[in-house]
């Protein structure tokens, strides 16, 4: 099958085991049925699917990868002993692990195509992510606390894990209490890495997004988690800060 094939087989599969899809008619070019495609995975819940539908979506978003081009730690430049910064698609990144900044039920985002970085994070790795955070979510039987850091496979990015964790959400001002809870979630993963043997993290800014923390605030706080884990933990995990906004890259660039 061609990737258009594919693709087409992949949306006409979705669209089939859902009743309320059924009007939705195939756009023709492929960049609006990619649009479609996403739209369709982000909004599909957590249930079981065919072998089939899992190889083919494997080897479409394996593909659309290859077009992407992977970043390994190699092509970055460090920033500091053990900390390097980029600005790019953390989809794309080698790395042990990539950080996702999740919300508390742990199952992605299901706005179509969304901005988010669970949406870009679910959407790249492919539907059996959110299946694995829907079976996790299942044995805990709680919503995931902030501050704390889940593990899952990668999938059809090129990292080996995703780490998953909540970051505290601002609504007024921002209190001790928020900027304890965001350097838990960068202090948790780090330790959650540790514990998996991982060499390399790359983290997200957690909570500037929808969550609304203050871009410079935040990325102090997750710098300073780091450098104290790496003076504390002399066990040579190297962490990448990832950004994607011109202005995070500037603040980051500044404080680092």
């Amino acid at each position: 099958m061609t990737q258009t094939e594919k693709l087409i087989y992949l949306i006409e599969y979705l669209i089939k085991e859902n009743n309320e899809l059924k009007s939705i008619e195939i756009p023709i070019g492929d960049t609006e049925r990619k649009r479609l495609l996403r739209s369709l995975m982000n909004i599909r819940p957590p249930k079981t699917i065919s072998k089939e539908f899992l190889e083919i979506q494997d080897t479409y978003l394996q593909e659309e990868l290859i077009k992407k081009g992977s970043i390994s730690l190699s092509d970055l430049t460090l920033a500091q002993p053990g900390i390097y910064l980029w600005q790019g698609d953390i989809t794309r990144l080698s790395v042990d692990a990539i950080v996702n900044a999740a919300n508390s039920t742990m199952l992605g985002c299901f706005i179509p195509c969304h901005g988010c970085i669970d949406n870009a994070i679910h959407s790249a790795a492919g539907i059996e992510l959110r299946l694995e955070c829907s079976y996790l979510m299942k044995k805990q039987k709680t919503e995931e606390p902030t501050g704390k850091a889940k593990i899952t496979k990668a999938y059809n990015l090129p990292c080996r894990y995703i780490l998953h964790t909540v970051g505290p959400i601002i609504y007024d001002k921002v209190t001790q209490k928020d900027c304890k809870l965001l350097s838990e979630c960068y202090r948790s993963c780090l330790e959650l890495a540790a514990t998996y043997q991982l060499k390399s993290i790359a983290f997200c800014c957690i909570s500037t997004g929808e969550f609304h923390f203050p871009n410079e605030k935040a990325a102090q706080i997750a710098i300073q988690a780091v450098q104290d884990y790496q003076k504390k933990n002399q066990n040579g995990l190297e962490v990448v800060f990832n950004v994607f906004k011109d202005s995070d890259y500037e603040i980051y660039k500044h404080l680092l």
